[in-house]
């Protein structure tokens, strides 16, 4: 049903500076792998076939590297090196691919309405690649995407964090439905330490209804002077449901330098040196 997945990737990655400087932050390799192809393999294999992205000066590594490289392939055609680029190649053959410029960074929520062109009157998901998440049984996107089937309304991805960790992200409150299933009826953007509504952080992966962009239209700057998703989710919230969901799997902050080392080594031992034994099946998003 959620065909369209919208990477937001216009940010400077300034946490990363200087390597930053010159090369996309979403492009930052995850031992042999771009943080964003992460991403896009994790919308694949939710059933998503339309990857929208929104783009910033600098970053059309972003657009090339979703595209062949004629003298690269022809450079190792035949040689021991050429499998190498047979998951990309996969990757680039299991979706479609469109990209539009952020002008101005007015923050998240004003990423994700730049890409209103791109996803339309459809609902869609979205992926932060500089969260890296990993699942040993279907990928978060995925249990959302099934979350979505049942609810029919935007579902936002939580976590608990420390409670000297929530100035960092927002946060949010509600009804539990369940004991991972929580309706929200309050979120707060970047709370101030000590006054937090609760201790569960939303992270990088949303699915949303397509009503986000009208809201988001009206919505004023919020915290930092930027156009926050987390305050039109709430305006979305009191009017009809919004749901978080504590999902199942690891998720790696790779916006932090501790967060990305982590990751590393985390995928270089768990994903990375058992690649030869565990091949991904996109067309049917199971491991065979």
């Amino acid at each position: 049903m959620i065909k369209h997945c919208l990477f937001p990737a216009a940010g400077y990655g300034t946490r990363f500076l200087p390597a930053t400087k010159s090369m996309p932050k979403e492009m930052m390799p995850i031992v042999n792998k771009p943080l964003i192809e992460y991403g896009v393999d994790e919308a694949i294999q939710a059933g998503m076939s339309s990857m929208a992205v929104v783009t910033g000066r600098g970053k059309s590594s972003l657009m090339d590297h979703f595209d062949k490289n004629y003298e690269l392939e022809h450079q190792i055609q035949g040689t021991n090196k050429e499998p190498l680029l047979d998951d990309i190649r996969s990757l680039i053959d299991s979706a479609q691919y469109t990209f539009i410029r952020q002008r101005e960074m007015k923050g998240l929520g004003h990423a994700i309405l730049t890409g209103k062109e791109l996803v339309g009157d459809n609902p869609f998901a979205v992926v932060l690649a500089d969260d890296l998440c990993i699942s040993e049984q279907e990928g978060v996107l995925a249990q959302m995407a099934a979350l979505y089937r049942q609810f029919r309304c935007s579902i936002v991805a939580v976590e608990e964090v420390p409670e000297s960790e929530t100035h960092k992200y927002g946060v949010i409150a509600g009804e539990h439905l369940s004991d991972d299933l929580i309706r929200i009826t309050d979120m707060v953007e970047k709370p101030e330490q000590g006054t937090a509504p609760s201790n569960l952080a939303i992270i990088g992966r949303y699915i949303l209804t397509p009503d986000i962009f009208d809201i988001l239209q009206d919505t004023k700057p919020g915290k930092g002077g930027e156009i926050q998703i987390t305050d039109a989710l709430l305006e979305q919230a009191k009017s009809g449901c919004v749901i978080a969901y504590k999902f199942k799997g690891k998720r790696f902050d790779c916006g932090s330098v501790e967060g990305y080392i982590e990751a590393t080594n985390y995928c270089y031992q768990n994903v990375y040196l058992k690649g030869s034994k565990v091949k991904i099946d996109r067309s049917s998003t199971k491991k065979v």
